[in-house]
């Protein structure tokens, strides 16, 4: 096995695990899970016997629905004072065509769910992204090249050196714009509790 093999691996193995755990915590069924996240029973089976390398938006929604981080279901929670990651260790949940990439740097649990991300998009690269849970917000801070952000079918051209924030709890995308890659990084802010898709309704953690 590669080392990018064995890396997916690592990920599969620990999203199988987290999701499993959270499940069996809050008494959930594979049927209210899957009505709350909006991913079928047959994937979240699939999710949790580490059978199977799930989409960006899928951890999203399972993430979402448990009122957690994907950064919480790629690994153990661990209460460090001091942490540094390695870009080499950072999981690459997105990739593009092109060879574009979308790699998960750290992310935070408490209070808000915050997630860094670096983005590289090759030329003519695209990710659409379905609308994330009430208050969630975005920062993107273009490092090189030109990215095209759309937000409910508006299109904001921004250019290297510019940041643009938004409100992501509504359809949003990232394309290149032109002939050049375009490199990103990405904050995102989710409100924390439990997201349920079927009520468009938000619960408290629990404790």
């Amino acid at each position: 096995m590669t080392d990018a093999g064995g890396r997916v691996g690592a990920v599969t193995s620990a999203v199988a695990r987290q999701v499993r755990e959270l499940r069996a915590a809050r008494g959930w069924s594979f049927e209210e899970l899957a009505g709350r996240s909006g991913v079928s029973k047959g994937m979240l089976v699939q999710i949790e016997g580490a059978r199977t390398n799930p989409s960006v938006g899928t951890l999203c929604r399972v993430a979402d629905a448990f009122g957690v981080n994907i950064a919480r279901l790629l690994e153990p929670a661990e209460e460090s004072t001091v942490r540094v990651s390695r870009a080499g260790d950072a999981p690459v949940l997105w990739r593009g065509q092109g060879g574009g990439t979308a790699r998960l740097l750290s992310g935070l649990g408490e209070p808000d769910l915050v997630e860094l991300w670096e983005w590289r998009l090759q030329p003519g690269e695209a990710h659409h992204s379905a609308d994330h849970p009430r208050g969630t917000r975005e920062v993107l801070h273009v490092l090189a090249g030109t990215v095209t952000v759309t937000v409910e079918g508006v299109d904001h051209e921004v250019r290297a050196g510019e940041t643009v924030e938004f409100h992501a709890d509504r359809e949003h995308g990232y394309r290149t714009a032109g002939d050049e890659p375009a490199r990103l990084v990405m904050v995102v802010v989710t409100p924390s509790g439990e997201w349920d898709r079927r009520t468009r309704s938000r619960g408290p953690r629990p404790s």
